[in-house]
């Protein structure tokens, strides 16, 4: 398989796009290979950016966010997103790390950034932008607002048009590790204030959903997400073999959504973190990375896009 996006001092995972219409802005998670230890990068990771006319070649510019010394994201900067609000600004929804406590990968929080043109970002506040709840999802034990799964905002409009919404992975409370993976959701007027709600979805036979995010494709309201094999309960595997990218149909935009419905991603079975966009013809393509870090030699670039379309209810690539 080709990559469009590898970096030779850089491993580079995670990604996901911001379309302003005539470009494509890919935003990722990279971390130097002086590390040589690929498992060393998630305490490491700042998000660099890359800008395509066609999801095919790509420029590589400055990092976009990187941890902030004497803050509570100083360790390391994970998965988000970017979109732009009613007022024109845009808004980078990230995940952070702190060095505070040494909890490390353990405490996960959430912030934002703004910006005027996807390429100089400015941190919004003093703190994270919203904190888990333990009445609706798990928090670490004496700590109620802190969570070891409390990441990759994705921030998308209330398809009726009344305010915001974000997905949120976190796990549910009091169910085994590899069922309790939900869907925690917040709703904003103003993309700056969020009100914490109960979860989209039920735990199902997934320890996580990560990087969730929904489309609306060829009319219908679907949301994909992530979940390694190993992070799935035994049951999953073994009705549908090792896959890490999975997608559900839905009734709307804002849910709830099934995710005991949901369906792998066949054409790919280590596509990860796979950002979901539309391409210039109004068609649909995959980026992401291949995840192999079970089976052999981490594969750490983004891949060539794959495109894809809905057919019989699947998600196939064409």
């Amino acid at each position: 398989m080709a990559f469009v996006l590898t970096l030779p001092d850089d491993w580079v995972w995670d990604s996901w796009v911001a379309d302003d219409g005539e470009l494509y802005h890919l935003f990722f998670l990279k971390a130097p290979r002086a590390l040589v230890d690929p498992a060393l990068r998630h305490t490491a990771a700042r998000v660099g950016h890359a800008t395509s006319e066609d999801l095919v070649h790509w420029t590589v510019h400055d990092d976009a966010l990187a941890p902030a010394a004497g803050r509570w994201d100083d360790l390391a900067i994970w998965t988000g997103s970017v979109l732009r609000g009613d007022d024109g600004v845009w808004r980078f929804y990230y995940s952070g790390l702190s060095t505070e406590d040494g909890l490390g990968t353990e405490d996960q929080r959430i912030g934002v950034a703004q910006s005027a043109d996807l390429f100089s970002w400015r941190r919004v506040g003093e703190g994270p932008l919203i904190r888990p709840d333990s009445r609706w999802y798990r928090t670490l034990a004496g700590t109620p607002e802190r969570s070891c799964t409390w990441r990759d905002p994705f921030v998308f409009a209330d398809p009726d048009g009344v305010g915001w919404h974000m997905l949120i992975t976190a796990r549910a409370s009091g169910v085994p590790r590899l069922q309790s993976g939900v869907l925690a959701h917040a709703r904003s007027v103003d993309m700056l204030a969020w009100e914490l709600q109960p979860p989209l979805s039920r735990p199902a036979g997934f320890g996580e959903l990560e990087v969730a995010q929904v489309r609306m494709v060829e009319g219908q309201p679907l949301l994909v997400f992530t979940c390694q094999p190993e992070r799935q309960s035994d049951e999953q595997v073994a009705q549908f073999g090792r896959f890490a990218t999975w997608y559900v149909l839905g009734d709307s935009l804002s849910g709830p959504w099934d995710v005991r419905a949901a369906l792998p991603f066949e054409a790919d079975p280590q596509l990860s973190a796979a950002p979901l966009v539309q391409r210039r013809d109004g068609g649909w393509a995959f980026l992401g990375f291949r995840n192999t870090e079970l089976s052999g030699p981490p594969s750490l670039e983004i891949v060539d896009p794959i495109p894809v379309a809905l057919r019989g209810g699947e998600l196939q690539a064409l």
